[in-house]
């Protein structure tokens, strides 16, 4: 079980009705374009307000101070990202490997990459809080969405799934995130994404013929 927000961290209250929602998502759009302006240190609740077009106490309702904005924008962002590869998986059930892997792998390649700016600010807003809560939140709901899938895929049934499906994200997701890093050419970006699926592919292929997987 994913352990709980830091109380400081946790927002005041939460959206009731669609026009809070809205509210609540122009704050953070607001929070984005601000970090993107100035950073994370010269952000302040004031600033992202004045952008949001709302008062200093309607954001106060949400986020007593800019740790807790902080630790929201990022739960917001790990949220949408998760829902993106629950549907993917979803919609791949009962496929074969292959299609999952290259499903996978072009899902989270694309959503930290449709943004890329965004991405790099919110990694750097997160370095002084206490984020693991929100990590394991986002890893629970991914490993159960992935694991669903590859158990029912088509062409293998696999003995330690638990096992290849963590071998698999990290490998996905560390590789992701280091070409991000690295702010690859487009090319070369799109090269390591081909290869990455390729070196998937190969593994499950691999694990088929151990003792980790069977032929059905």
């Amino acid at each position: 079980m994913a352990s709980k927000p830091p109380t400081h961290l946790t927002p005041r209250k939460k959206p009731r009705q669609a026009r809070a929602t809205v509210t609540l998502n122009v704050i953070f759009e607001a929070t984005i374009q601000v970090l993107l302006a100035v950073g994370p240190r010269r952000l302040t609740t004031t600033r992202v307000a004045e952008r949001a077009g709302v008062s200093v106490g309607t954001l106060y309702q949400y986020f007593p101070h800019k740790q807790a904005l902080f630790y929201g924008l990022n739960q917001h962002y790990l949220d949408g990202l998760a829902e993106k590869i629950e549907y993917a998986c979803r919609a791949l059930h009962g496929a074969p490997t292959s299609q999952m892997v290259e499903a996978l792998v072009t899902t989270y390649w694309n959503a930290k990459n449709e943004r890329a700016d965004v991405t790099r600010v919110l990694y750097r807003s997160v370095v002084e809080l206490d984020n693991e809560p929100l990590i394991e939140a986002f890893a629970c709901r991914v490993d159960a969405a992935t694991a669903a899938m590859f158990a029912s895929a088509a062409d293998v049934a696999f003995t330690d799934l638990s096992v290849i499906n963590l071998t698999l994200l990290t490998t996905i997701f560390g590789t992701v995130r280091s070409a991000f890093e690295r702010n690859l050419p487009d090319a070369e970006r799109h090269a390591v994404q081909k290869q990455l699926i390729l070196m998937c592919n190969s593994y499950l292929e691999q694990v088929r013929s151990t003792s980790n997987g069977r032929l059905k």
